[in-house]
């Protein structure tokens, strides 16, 4: 930093007073021109006086230290001028589909926020809003799950259900007492429980009778644990892990022991890292089996990730499909990118109303129709093809999204599971 002489000072108005365009800037104002250097603080790059902004690095030319006004006041100026690029990339996004990915990539990019940070905030913010609304709205759930479906049953039979023994002898019983409790509407619930109650023991029995297993010949039962690990020395490498899998679940089921290292002595299995962390997948399945609907949350909030690292993928067959015509890999990226931020904020738009109304219609119209019609005229707009070569690219692009995220869809699944 240099100290200003008089005749830098004389210099520096006469040019400002010669900028028609130039405002009245508050001598307290960072922006002053009592303020300025030769030479930018941030990455030293030479400056002349009447120079506002770095042209190297475009950070403001000014010496004066930071107080709580400058701070504030530089805090919404960034966010005003984030909210205006904000405010276009959305319009345009919504009821411009491919024409915002032609004008990104022709070079009006400070218009438009980066389509990459985008699509991970609108994506983010979409399932923060939709954590926030099953929080404190749990009869919402989502389209497969019935949160709590006798949480707002409040009827009251004032049926004694212990007197209903279930065995193997009293099954004559027992559908004798189910019709009298369907007879009723009041204690009609209770009748479905006692079905599924007899349900349960007899699939119990039906195990009992499937312990007895014929492993290559052998007649081996499920809980002869000895011989179980013992075939595993005879098996290839991938059938000996699953089936090793399989008897951890086994001896966890009958034993409940949840210690790795006690179960694996028991087992007579080596101590391995493997071998821990795979019986230790035991409990991941118990959570996943007592409470799925927290398990499909958790998938759900990592689509974001999945969507992030699949769209590369996908792209490479725009690539393919697309190879003469004049666009670069990551442009094609780009309107990937462009069109699940699409789909994102849609959802996100919707979500509100879906708090008061059951609009789950709408949702099916939007993935059932707009959507398809967006990605075609996405394709159309920024591709500028015929509409035959542009419906047949569209085919073939669903086709390849179903069943490469299916594929990967199940991967990540897997993936999502040994970390849950």
């Amino acid at each position: 930093m240099s100290d200003l002489t008089n005749h830098e000072v004389i210099e520096v108005e006469t040019k400002l007073e010669s900028n028609k365009d130039t405002k009245t800037v508050s001598s307290n104002s960072r922006r002053h021109f009592k303020y300025r250097s030769n030479e930018c603080l941030n990455c030293s790059q030479p400056l002349d006086l009447s120079d506002r902004y770095c042209p190297y690095c475009s950070q403001l030319n000014s010496t004066k230290p930071l107080s709580l006004k400058d701070f504030i006041e530089e805090f919404f100026s960034s966010f005003i001028s984030y909210d205006s690029r904000l405010r276009f990339t959305v319009k345009d996004l919504l009821f411009k589909p491919g024409t915002i990915t032609r004008k990104y990539v022709n070079g009006k990019r400070l218009k438009y926020t980066n389509p990459f940070r985008f699509f991970l905030s609108v994506s983010i913010i979409y399932f923060l809003v939709y954590g926030m609304i099953n929080f404190f709205n749990p009869e919402v759930g989502t389209p497969f799950f019935d949160v709590d479906g006798n949480k707002n049953d409040t009827t009251n039979t004032n049926i004694n259900t212990s007197n209903f023994y279930l065995d193997d002898e009293n099954t004559g019983d027992l559908t004798v007492a189910i019709e009298q409790l369907e007879s009723n509407p009041a204690t009609a619930k209770w009748a479905e429980k006692l079905k599924k109650t007899d349900s349960i023991r007899k699939a119990e029995i039906r195990d009992l009778k499937d312990d007895i297993k014929i492993i290559d010949g052998d007649t081996i039962n499920d809980h002869d644990y000895t011989k179980r690990v013992a075939m595993l020395s005879s098996e290839n490498n991938i059938q000996a892990f699953f089936n090793k899998f399989e008897i951890m679940q086994d001896f966890y089921r009958d034993t409940k022991i949840s210690s790795s290292l006690t179960a694996l002595d028991s087992l007579s299995l080596p101590n391995t890292r493997t071998n821990n962390w795979l019986y230790s997948k035991n409990k991941t399945i118990e959570r996943i089996e007592d409470d799925p609907y927290s398990f499909i949350q958790f998938v759900l909030s990592k689509t974001p990730v999945f969507l992030f690292f699949f769209a590369p993928f996908f792209a490479l067959f725009f690539w393919l499909l697309y190879a003469r015509r004049p666009f670069t890999y990551m442009e094609h990226l780009v309107l990937i990118f462009h069109i699940f931020s699409f789909v994102f904020l849609v959802m996100l738009i919707l979500s509100i109303p879906d708090i008061f109304l059951d609009i789950s219609f709408v949702f099916a119209i939007f993935f059932g129709l707009v959507a398809p019609f967006y990605f075609y005229k996405a394709l159309r707009n920024f591709y500028k093809q015929s509409r035959t070569k542009t419906i047949i690219k569209f085919v073939i692009l669903n086709f390849v999204f179903m069943i490469g995220a299916s594929t990967a869809a199940s991967l990540f699944f897997l993936a999502t599971a040994a970390t849950y």
